[in-house]
């Protein structure tokens, strides 16, 4: 989750992409937080502020993660960002270890919350993070939205010769973004990665020859859901008076 992002130009939705790829695929995996509470043999909570080893999270974020910061509610799982006295808290979760990914179509159904400060995002980074550190291990963000930034999505890609401010990114308009539900997915192959909202197309990144600095995407990865607040990307102002807001995930598919 990156240091910052370098913004291409703003583009509307309507035009500029092509439907989803018809590759026929199986369903391999869902979670369709349909249960009391997450599933442990799936889900890890990441806890607090990232300190002493990542303060911050890596990114100047003011959030504390807590386990408690998330509610299973018919069928969806909805993460509270909240302002406690001086403090605020959130929720981060991962299948690092437990479920974890190699080419196919990852997607989720979900609402955003709003306001300037906020920063929800459905991501991966890559299985060899431990090892080899970040961007190294490689970063897929399949959703990013800022609040100080209404009706942008972003769609990035980090690696070992272009992290922070990547230029492997693109930020599309799209009107009415926050209200209701979209689908954000991507399609990850062995020569590309193509990002979607709604089926319809809007990045594609494919490196003419790959090498281990511009293509850590031939392992498999795990996927991250949270809302930071505050940070290098999504701050640095964060204004109080949203609090409390709502993350809501529907589902989360895999197809391979």
């Amino acid at each position: 989750m990156r240091i910052q992002f370098y913004s291409l130009t703003l583009v509307l939705l309507v035009g500029i992409g092509s439907l989803a790829q018809t590759t026929k695929r199986e369903l391999v995996w869902e979670e369709n937080f349909s249960k009391p509470s997450l599933n442990s043999s799936v889900w890890n909570f990441e806890l607090g502020n990232g300190c002493p080893n990542l303060c911050g999270w890596g990114n100047e974020e003011r959030q504390e993660y807590t386990s408690t910061n998330h509610e299973l509610i018919d069928g969806k799982l909805v993460i509270h960002a909240q302002k406690e006295g001086d403090r605020y808290t959130s929720t981060r979760i991962t299948t690092a270890g437990k479920k974890e990914f190699q080419y196919g179509r990852i997607e989720a159904r979900a609402k955003l919350p709003v306001g300037q400060g906020i920063w929800p995002a459905f991501w991966m980074l890559g299985s060899n993070i431990k090892q080899v550190g970040w961007p190294k291990c490689g970063e897929i963000d399949i959703l990013e939205y800022i609040g100080k930034s209404p009706q942008q999505l972003y769609t990035s890609l980090h690696t070992q010769e272009s992290h922070g401010e990547t230029i492997n990114t693109k930020k599309t308009t799209i009107p009415k973004l926050e209200e209701g539900y979209h689908e954000y997915a991507m399609e990850w192959d062995a020569q590309k990665i193509a990002f979607y909202i709604d089926n319809l197309q809007v990045y594609v990144y494919q490196p003419a020859v790959q090498n281990e600095n511009n293509w850590p995407f031939a392992q498999p990865f795990y996927i991250i859901v949270n809302l930071a607040i505050g940070g290098k990307f999504g701050g640095p102002e964060v204004d109080d008076t949203i609090f409390p807001q709502n993350f809501y995930l529907d589902y989360i598919k895999v197809y391979q």
